[in-house]
């Protein structure tokens, strides 16, 4: 449920095209506890409750994508593998997927445009599949985005090709593996919020993420803040809300 929804079932019953039993029914429908979703987040936060899709066999998935979409809640599904979107579609084919992202998603109406726009740099092109979970999160919740990808410390001078143009972006989303060394470099340099986001990548002692991981948490470079190894999603979701409090007294454009 979002705002939109609850201001027509309020304009339906002063208007009397419902009657108040059909108010309270639909009310009690959103609320109940045999429905398992946050279907008032939207309210409260700004976003729609999502769901994370890799510890989930796919019956779970198609019953809860089912019951989102019998209650009328938007969603969108992150951490999919290919065999598991290729069976949501086949069986939602409204569904629309974005394999490189391991996402699939589902909107009645298009997100509200809003206000402000993030960067997402990553140090090498085997980080865009994390940079673009969080690019296609940033757009199912309305922001714009762009990636900036392969421009690593090492080949710094790559970094410095694009350095001009991340000044006007209002929050930087920075993504690297291996020693997980970009973030302070950015954050350094840049006034603006940086979320930096450590992944997987790398050789041995990278331990899967855990190296980029403490790097980024230890970085001396002030006011990092660090999401989840290959959280691409979480980093998407802490822009926003940053993005939200910044333009909390302006309309949608």
């Amino acid at each position: 449920m979002d705002r939109d929804y609850l201001n027509s079932l309020i304009d339906k019953l002063l208007k009397s095209d419902i009657s108040k039993d059909q108010f309270i029914t639909h009310l009690t429908g959103i609320f109940s506890d045999e429905f398992k979703f946050d279907t008032n987040r939207k309210l409260r936060l700004g976003f729609h409750e999502f769901i994370f899709g890799e510890s989930k066999t796919i019956n779970q998935l198609i019953e809860i994508i089912s019951s989102l979409k019998k209650n009328g809640s938007p969603f969108i599904c992150t951490k999919l593998s290919d065999e598991k979107i290729d069976t949501i579609l086949k069986r939602f084919p409204e569904v629309e997927a974005i394999p490189e992202a391991g996402m699939v998603r589902y909107f009645f109406t298009p997100p509200s445009t809003q206000k402000g726009e993030v960067a997402i740099v990553t140090a090498g092109s085997s980080d865009i599949p994390i940079a673009k979970e969080a690019m296609f999160t940033l757009d199912s919740c309305g922001i714009k985005s762009k990636i900036f990808a392969d421009v690593g410390v090492a080949g710094v001078h790559r970094f410095f090709n694009i350095k001009e143009q991340l000044y006007s972006y209002d929050v930087l989303i920075v993504v690297a593996g291996m020693e997980g060394a970009l973030p302070s470099l950015v954050a350094g340099l840049f006034p603006q919020p940086i979320i930096a986001v450590p992944t997987s990548i790398g050789y041995g002692t990278a331990l899967n993420g855990f190296t980029a991981l403490f790097a980024m948490l230890t970085s001396c470079a002030n006011g990092v803040t660090v999401v989840n190894i290959n959280n691409g999603f979480g980093a998407a979701m802490a822009a926003f809300r940053i993005l939200q409090n910044k333009y909390r007294d302006d309309t949608d454009v």
